[in-house]
């Protein structure tokens, strides 16, 4: 982006990760878990001003011990017919975090904006991803499609190999720093 070589970075991440590494230009292509949004109206408000409104509703919860059930999801034994959760502050609907669960469809408006970018673009660079996930891979293709030269560093298989005009099969942070001297990533 410095280098004026990079003018969209398209993310699968929900973490920020790019944003706290200095990247501007960048699509969160499946949302954000620094957000919630009403499933209703559609307003988003910080997750921190959402945990703090949890907290308020429910006293003494931040003080319990959870264990880790199997999936991965917090294991608690404790009645939960009396939590509450926040409603949305607009209009009284019901928040989820902002990201897109699986199952879910990534907003037409951002795979809109996406395709407005590629129409732009002069070359798409894959970076550690597989693609294994249509909503990503869509963009790849699109990208095929319009003739544009597609790059692609990660290790292993992709989804999109016979689309690639290159594919370096090496870890994405010895690639980077041998392409990027004396940047970040060296």
């Amino acid at each position: 982006e410095a280098r004026c070589q990079v003018e969209l970075l398209l993310t699968q991440n929900v973490d920020r990760l790019h944003q706290r590494a200095g990247s501007e230009a960048v699509i969160d292509l499946h949302g954000r878990l620094d957000q919630v949004r009403c499933m209703g109206c559609e307003a988003r408000t910080p997750r921190e001003a959402f945990q703090h409104r949890l907290l308020a509703l429910n006293p003494g919860w931040e003080h319990l011990e959870a264990g880790q059930a199997p999936d991965g999801d917090a294991d608690l034994e404790v009645d939960f017919s009396a939590f509450q959760v926040p409603a949305c502050p607009a209009c009284g609907g019901v928040l989820k975090p902002d990201v897109v669960f699986f199952g879910e469809s990534v907003p037409r408006e951002r795979v809109a904006t996406v395709h407005d970018h590629l129409q732009r673009a002069d070359a798409v660079l894959v970076v550690g991803s597989s693609l294994m996930v249509y909503s990503g891979f869509r963009f790849v293709q699109a990208a095929a499609q319009a003739g544009l030269p597609i790059a692609a560093l990660n290790r292993g298989l992709t989804r999109a190999d016979a689309l690639l005009s290159l594919k370096v099969d090496q870890s994405c942070a010895d690639a980077l720093a041998f392409l990027l001297p004396g940047t970040a990533a060296a």
